[in-house]
């Protein structure tokens, strides 16, 4: 056998072994039951490549951004504020305003969106402290923001525990002192 004619057995035994398919497997074991009629023609399918759409994305500030926007409206109670359409501020039996409702099922506008500030604040002090975390290297800047940040989600805590007293009628706990 020459040289050409086993180069020639390999490049047809590569074309068969690689892409008969299950069809032709049977067809090979078993010649009576499709016979010659059956038979699928192998192709060979051209690799497109289609344009792609290429849009400019925005950084991850942005992105950023417009999750906490997002998330300071969900907050501020949008979906009850159009379900229910609190009044804005109330008034007691004397006429003075009173910026949060007496009841714990009900809120005012404002109420709403005063409780969503400090929740946000309270978050941005979390980010802080995380972010502290990230400033090992420079003891005095992480020793910083940890404060900032503590300090933040303490005063966003005692203020939305207040908010809470006086809605529920509790008596602050300064006025026992």
């Amino acid at each position: 056998m020459s040289k050409r004619e086993r180069i020639k057995k390999a490049q047809e035994k590569l074309e068969i072994s690689g892409s008969e398919t299950i069809t032709e497997k049977i067809r090979k074991r078993t010649p009576w039951l499709f016979g010659n009629k059956l038979r699928k023609p192998k192709m060979a399918y051209p690799k497109l490549r289609g344009r792609r759409i290429v849009l400019p994305t925005p950084s991850k500030a942005i992105g950023l951004a417009v999750i906490y926007a997002i998330l300071f409206i969900l907050q501020t109670g949008v979906v009850y504020l159009v379900y229910r359409e609190p009044p804005a501020l109330g008034a007691d039996a004397n006429g003075d305003p009173i910026f949060l409702y007496p009841g714990i099922q009900d809120s005012f506008i404002i109420e709403g969106i005063v409780a969503s500030i400090l929740i946000f604040t309270a978050s941005t002090g979390f980010l802080l402290l995380y972010q502290a975390s990230k400033h090992s290297y420079n003891r005095k800047l992480a020793l910083r923001i940890m404060i900032i940040g503590i300090f933040m989600i303490l005063v966003s805590y005692v203020f939305l525990q207040y908010m809470i007293a006086v809605k529920l009628g509790e008596p602050a706990w300064w006025e026992n002192l």
